[in-house]
């Protein structure tokens, strides 16, 4: 099972559309994981009709529309991971211990809000990913996004990838 990971997209205030990369990438997945702040419901309808299956939540920046659609926290099982995604979960210091005991039942936590991408284990197993952002890349060198695959109950070959710089 083929995953992309993205959050913070920004859509359209911080750019009219996600990069080209990115899209042909959602096109090959199976599922698309989005940890919130769309800003606008017009993303949400692009990636419902185009993605095999959406998994997300809204974030800080996201209005009343898109939090009618979309939870908190979305919870979902892929062949065996138990996976949360969730758009805060607060400062660098101490999140892993803290989101495995907000989330103790899960495998794989995504998450969002900083931009900054991130790939730590807790000390319960649990995996914490942030897939950073593909369209506002704030203070990291890159706009990003992440891959990963889920095979016989396991996260496998999770990257992330550099999205080239936007033009104009």
């Amino acid at each position: 099972m083929r995953l992309v990971l993205i959050s913070d997209t920004h859509v359209p205030k911080r750019a009219r559309d996600l990069p080209g990369p990115l899209w042909a990438a959602i096109d090959d997945a199976d599922v698309v994981i989005h940890a919130g702040d769309w800003v606008d419901v017009s993303l949400l309808d692009a990636l419902t009709a185009r993605s095999a299956r959406l998994i997300a939540c809204y974030g800080n920046n996201d209005g009343r529309e898109l939090r009618e659609r979309l939870p908190e926290i979305a919870y979902a099982d892929l062949d065996g991971v138990r996976l949360a995604v969730v758009h805060e979960t607060g400062p660098a210091a101490g999140r892993e211990q803290r989101s495995a005991a907000r989330f103790p039942d899960v495998d794989l936590l995504v998450f969002g809000h900083s931009h900054i991408p991130w790939d730590t284990v807790a000390p319960s197993g649990l995996r914490l990913l942030n897939p950073g952002s593909p369209t506002d890349r704030r203070r990291q060198p890159f706009a990003t996004y992440m891959t990963a695959s889920v095979d016989a109950g396991a996260l496998t070959g999770v990257t992330l990838h550099r999205l080239p710089p936007r033009r104009g």
